[in-house]
C-alpha cells in the first residue's frame, strides 16, 4: 500500500548538507530538513557560526554537525561531503545555498570583484554539486537543491547588480544541465528561487542610506506587498528533497510573492 501523502515528505533516515547553512536562508533550510527527519550538516566558511547553528539544531532535538568549508575549493568541498559520509555513511541531501551579492555599478565594477561573486555563486555550486554527485551515485540515489534567486529571471531595479543577476542565471541553467544528464543516474538537481527576503544581512543593507531608499520600491513591485520570510522557504526546500518529488527533476521553484508576475 502507498505512503500516505504527509508521510512522503518525511526525511527520517536521510542525511543532508547545507552550504551557507549558518545563517539566513541556509539556517532556515537546515531547520526545515532537520524538523522532516533528517541529520543536518551544516557548512559554512565561518566555523563559530556553524558551531552555533549546529548546536540550536541539536536543541531543537535535531541530529546535527558544523563543517568549516571554503566552497569554492574543489578540494575543500570533497572534504565536506567526505566529512558527511564519515559520520553518516551516505549523503541523501545536498543544498548549495552559499553565496552572496554586491550592489555595484557595471562601468565602476572591478573585474576582481566580478570573479569573486562568480565564484562564490555560480563556480562553488558546480563545485559542491560535482563532489556531491559523485558520492550520490554510489548508492543510486540522491537529491540536490541549488539557490538561484528571481534575479536568474529578472534584471532587478533601482539597484545595479549584473554580477549577482548573471550568477544566479548561471546557477538556474547549471540545475538544468546537471538535472538532465543525471537523471538516468536517479539524482535529481531542482532549484528555489527567492524573491526579497528578510534575513539579518538584508536588515543591515535596508538601515543604510542607500538601502532605505530600496525597500518602498521593491514593495511597490511586489503583488504581495511584503518580502518573504525565511520561512516562507522552507516548504520548497522540504519539497524537493523529499520522496513527494521524485520525479521532480530540472525544475525552479520563484518564491518571490509575485515579482516576477509583472
Amino acid at each position: 500500500m502507498a505512503q500516505k501523502i504527509l508521510d512522503r515528505f518525511r526525511l527520517d533516515g536521510k542525511t543532508a548538507l547545507v552550504t551557507g547553512g549558518a545563517q539566513g536562508i541556509g539556517q532556515a533550510y537546515c531547520i526545515a530538513l532537520g524538523e522532516a527527519g533528517a541529520k543536518i550538516a551544516v557548512a559554512d566558511i565561518n566555523l563559530p557560526l556553524a558551531e552555533e547553528a549546529a548546536a540550536d539544531l541539536l536543541k531543537r532535538g535535531i541530529e546535527a554537525i558544523a563543517v568549516q568549508a571554503d566552497v569554492t575549493s574543489p578540494d575543500d568541498a570533497a572534504r565536506m561531503v567526505q566529512t558527511v559520509i564519515d559520520k553518516w555513511g551516505g549523503l541523501t541531501i545536498a543544498v548549495n545555498n552559499a553565496g552572496m551579492g554586491v550592489w555595484r555599478d557595471a562601468l565602476t565594477q572591478e573585474f576582481s570583484e566580478w570573479r569573486k561573486i562568480l565564484a562564490l555563486n555560480l563556480d562553488a555550486v558546480f563545485i559542491c554539486a560535482q563532489a556531491e554527485a559523485r558520492e550520490m551515485v554510489k548508492k543510486g540515489y540522491g537529491k540536490i537543491i541549488n539557490t538561484a534567486s528571481m534575479s536568474a529571471h529578472i534584471s532587478n531595479t533601482p539597484q545595479n547588480q549584473c554580477a549577482y543577476n548573471a550568477s544566479k542565471s548561471g546557477v538556474l541553467h547549471l540545475t538544468r544541465s546537471l538535472a538532465a544528464e543525471w537523471a538516468p543516474k536517479n539524482i535529481m538537481v531542482n532549484s528555489i528561487s527567492p524573491g526579497y527576503t528578510k534575513t539579518a544581512l538584508v536588515d543591515k543593507l535596508l538601515e543604510t542610506p542607500e538601502g532605505k531608499t530600496m525597500l518602498p520600491k521593491w514593495l511597490e513591485k511586489i503583488p504581495m506587498g511584503r518580502m518573504a520570510s525565511v520561512e516562507d522557504l522552507q516548504g520548497a526546500a522540504v519539497y524537493l528533497a523529499s520522496p513527494v518529488s521524485d520525479y521532480t527533476t530540472g525544475t525552479d521553484i520563484i518564491i518571490d510573492g509575485g515579482y516576477c508576475c509583472w
